[in-house]
């Protein structure tokens, strides 16, 4: 029975935006009699289904997908950069605790989360917990706290790193502005505290990362080589420069796109 009035209520929501345009979550929560975070749930699913488009603070019917949008969920990524998260999710497994840094490859990760149960999941990223939070099969989400960072969108700082050290996790998964074959990841910002802490405090470390990242070179090291357990990234990645980060010690995967 609660399975039916569930789709009962998520068909008549998508009914009700399709007749009202824009529709925001406390009104729908009050049409339909049930709290906003049900409401946020339920939006979520039908946008993930294409009935309707997620917009800040509610939704709206597909036709006015053009409009800009300010989704909680991520954006739909290129099949190559989409086969990176599927592949980063396979090395997981129920009652997994991990920690999700920023970025829109990290976030790849996201839709692939659900096939497991009982996960612990922190994020410096507002997006990546948004998401998180409004599937029927939530995690339990942490937040690292701090300062937020307009350029990385997301928290970073002192007390981020102070709190992340308090835990302990299976996988970091963190991305990659740049990476240099010798040396390891690389980026322009020198904000690398957070990145450092999220990986000694996970006993494996997976970078995921696009090949074409060994173009961008930038003079921060962010992290190592030997603080590094696996590099996922696509295809286009040659084999000398796969055999010279393995070298190094860093498992390589290379992560392939359905029916390709």
């Amino acid at each position: 029975m609660q399975k039916r009035n569930t789709q009962q209520r998520r068909d008549a929501i998508v009914n009700w935006v399709n007749d009202n345009g824009h529709a925001q979550v406390d009104a729908l929560a009050k049409l339909f009699g049930t709290s906003e975070v049900t409401i946020r749930k339920d939006l979520s699913i039908l946008a993930q289904q294409g009935m309707l488009v997620r917009q800040l603070g509610g939704a709206a019917p597909v036709s006015t997908a053009s409009i800009a949008l300010a989704n909680s969920a991520p954006s739909l990524p290129a099949p190559q950069k989409r086969a990176i998260g599927e592949h980063a999710a396979d090395l997981l497994h129920d009652n997994a605790r991990i920690i999700i840094d920023c970025g829109s490859t990290t976030e790849t990760i996201l839709p692939y989360l659900r096939a497991f149960s009982r996960m612990v999941v922190m994020t410096n990223s507002l997006k990546t917990a948004n998401y998180l939070t409004e599937q029927d099969n939530e995690p339990t989400v942490l937040m690292t706290g701090g300062t937020w960072d307009k350029q990385s969108q997301s928290f970073q700082g002192h007390m981020a790193e102070k709190v992340t050290q308090a835990y302990s996790f299976d996988y970091a998964f963190i991305g990659a502005a740049g990476i240099d074959v010798e040396r390891g990841t690389t980026t322009f910002n020198e904000l690398t505290g957070l990145t450092e802490t999220m990986a000694s405090a996970a006993r494996e470390v997976v970078i995921m990362a696009e090949s074409s990242k060994l173009d961008h070179r930038m003079p921060n090291l962010e992290l190592p080589w030997k603080s590094i357990t696996y590099l996922i990234t696509d295809g286009d990645i040659s084999p000398a420069v796969k055999q010279a980060i393995s070298d190094q010690g860093v498992t390589v995967l290379i992560a392939t796109p359905n029916g390709v």
